[in-house]
């Protein structure tokens, strides 16, 4: 049986008190719904539809998956929600409902939920919360599923059962479509409830399954900042938990967080406060200090990152020291063994093996042979108001600190730049470019008075 997928999504969100859709908060870097679309994306369904709010332009235009979006012009309850996307289902397949604002939900407990329901059942994602709160109430008698009680139409018995419902059912559309048209609003919200699907299954002798979700994080739904937070916390622990068991040392895996993807080999050390974006490859011990933002950058073996150091869109050789208080941009590579140094920016510059430079320095759309050294101060001036230019510099070169260096120029293999020069055409192989004023010394100077106010 195929199976498709619904995801609830139509919800105003307003304990979030934000002018962003709830589904769009993200969490680990990425929106909620696209956790959820992701998380059903495995298990190769045939169609995922996701019912929104009329428009949503901004939910169209940050989710990828190419869903099939359904629009819910009123919002009649989560069974109402449900029956905007059954149309375009097709009859033969199996039904599986999500909800947007549940992030951290496994796709084992999505593929278990959705087998279940192959066989004929409805079956729903359950958890055993230590405080349920207002959370709808999983009613058995003899450990047999019997119905689902909302929080607000529980009586007091009901409402001391810890074990609740997520929203996650899956069931052959047939049988959904069926126990949906039975569906009532006789309850305090007059809302038509999708969970009601459950007394009329029971009722029908429709075999009812349930499956445990693995924690109650892993079912546990955002409304508002405060949960937004517990669920960010509780997907960094188990990122940080994966890194670790793969070979990663973490000084206090709490303060380093994963808006990403991490590729990370064995004996990578990461200090506090990091935070690692995008898509970041660390390479056999790697060490990174404390304060460093990684994001969308490879590094080799070897290399260390020093305090406070922001690396974007980077590729980073094996051997090669950054920092303290360096910023790489993106579009910069970084041979092995180079260093940058403190206060050192690069912008797609190319730095040969060996080369470097140590401290204050800015070194912008430059390609750099091997064993170059570039003194504090030293820039390059790839900007003119209009274009970006380029400077050229071969292997063994010596610029001296305090040079400025007007692209585009090249410097040829072994020549050096006087401390201090300002330099703005070819400097051949081996030659020494001078390029500043002469010093005149006066003597007799008077220092000028300081004048009363």
């Amino acid at each position: 049986m195929t199976l498709e997928v619904v995801i609830l999504a139509a919800g105003q969100g307003t304990r979030m008190r934000s002018s962003r859709s709830k589904v769009l908060h993200e969490v680990g870097g990425k929106p909620m719904l696209q956790h959820v679309v992701d998380a059903a994306a495995a298990l190769d369904a045939a169609r995922t539809h996701i019912v929104v709010r009329p428009g949503a332009d901004d939910l169209k235009a940050k989710i990828t998956g190419s869903p099939v979006w359904v629009e819910q012009a009123e919002q009649n309850g989560t069974c109402h929600a449900v029956a905007q996307a059954l149309p375009g289902v097709d009859e033969d397949s199996t039904v599986l409902v999500l909800y947007g604002d549940v992030p951290l939900v496994t796709t084992q407990t999505l593929a278990a939920c959705a087998g279940a329901a192959d066989t004929g059942a409805v079956s729903l994602v359950t958890a055993l919360f230590e405080d349920p709160a207002e959370l709808g109430r999983i009613v058995r008698e003899g450990g047999i599923i019997q119905r689902i009680v909302e929080y607000k139409d529980a009586n007091a018995e009901e409402r001391g059962i810890c074990e609740i419902n997520s929203g996650i059912l899956a069931a052959p559309k047939r049988t959904l479509s069926a126990l949906m048209e039975q569906v009532g609003n006789d309850n305090a919200q007059g809302e038509y409830y999708l969970t009601d699907i459950i007394g009329l299954a029971v009722q029908q002798n429709i075999p009812v399954e349930g499956v445990f979700a693995a924690s109650e994080m892993e079912v546990t739904g955002v409304n508002n900042r405060m949960q937004l937070a517990e669920v960010e916390r509780a997907f960094q622990a188990q990122v940080t938990a994966d890194l670790m068991a793969g070979g990663v040392t973490m000084a206090d895996p709490a303060r380093v967080d994963v808006r990403g993807r991490v590729q990370a080999s064995q004996d990578v050390f990461i200090d506090v406060n990091v935070v690692l974006v995008g898509n970041v490859v660390l390479g056999e011990g790697v060490h990174i200090a404390s304060g460093c933002v990684i994001t969308d950058s490879t590094l080799g073996e070897g290399v260390r990152v020093e305090p406070n150091t922001v690396i974007e869109g980077a590729a980073i050789a094996a051997g090669c020291t950054l920092g303290p208080f360096a910023r790489i941009r993106p579009g910069s590579e970084l041979g092995e063994g180079a260093k940058v140094g403190n206060f050192v920016e690069t912008k797609k510059a190319r730095f040969g093996r060996g080369s470097k430079a140590n401290h204050l320095a800015y070194i912008g759309d430059t390609t750099l042979g091997d064993g170059c050294n570039i003194g504090a101060g030293t820039i390059t001036c790839n900007y003119d108001g209009v274009n970006k230019h380029k400077t050229t510099i071969g292997h063994g070169v010596f610029v001296g600190s305090n040079s400025t260096l007007v692209a585009p120029v090249e410097l040829e293999d072994d020549s050096f730049v006087a401390a201090g020069s300002t330099v703005t055409s070819k400097v051949g192989k081996g030659d020494l470019a001078v390029g500043r004023g002469k010093q005149r010394n006066i003597q007799g100077w008077t220092r000028p008075d300081k004048r009363e106010a």
